[in-house]
């Protein structure tokens, strides 16, 4: 019986550590796969920008400025991988010099009855559709992960194999003080 204990208790820990060990590895492979289908989704917007731009030019050549700061964001966007602030930036000024070209687009009623730009714009709506989505499911996959690598007894298998907290996908754009107060209402 003591036999049993003395080498049957320390191989339990062992294999619950690995069994730690494997979790933590499985959870960190989902969260870059997650970011991976977010690639995908931010490669197809990629690709739609050159085509609105044309399409926009030619109704609205006096608003150059608009259409070199969107042709600027997506520069700023190539060659940025992985998740890091620099990346999260260029994306969301790429967000924001879009949502320029909209602003202008409504200034043209012709422009918004193409044909072609319709169709640009509506595939647009699906991919960033689609992108906030991704955003979701990776945040809710780091959220997992950061999770579990910071309870115990999880934390000391996590700590001793360098497994460190991970970024979310943030929006800075967003305002947080006016996202949590109260939208005043008036009749």
């Amino acid at each position: 019986m003591e036999f049993l204990l003395v080498i049957g208790l320390p191989l339990l820990v062992l294999l619950y550590c690995i069994g730690l060990f494997n979790r933590m590895v499985y959870l960190q492979q989902n969260r870059k796969n997650a970011f991976a289908d977010i690639d995908v989704q931010l490669k197809q917007r990629y690709d739609l920008v050159p085509q609105l731009v044309e399409s926009v030019k030619g109704y609205a050549t006096h608003e150059k400025d608009v259409l070199d700061s969107v042709t600027q964001a997506r520069a700023g966007v190539t060659g940025k991988s992985g998740v890091d602030r620099a990346r999260l930036g260029a994306e969301q000024r790429l967000g924001s010099a879009l949502v320029d070209l909209y602003s202008v687009a409504e200034n043209y009623p012709a422009l918004k009855a193409d044909i072609h730009f319709r169709q640009l714009m509506d595939e647009l709506a699906d991919v960033e559709n689609k992108i906030a989505a991704a955003r979701r499911f990776f945040n809710n996959a780091t959220s997992e992960y950061n999770t579990m690598i910071q309870q115990f007894p999880a934390s000391m298998v996590a700590g001793c194999k360098n497994f460190k907290p991970e970024l979310f996908y943030e929006d800075s754009s967003i305002d947080r003080a006016t996202l949590e107060k109260a939208p005043e209402v008036k009749f």
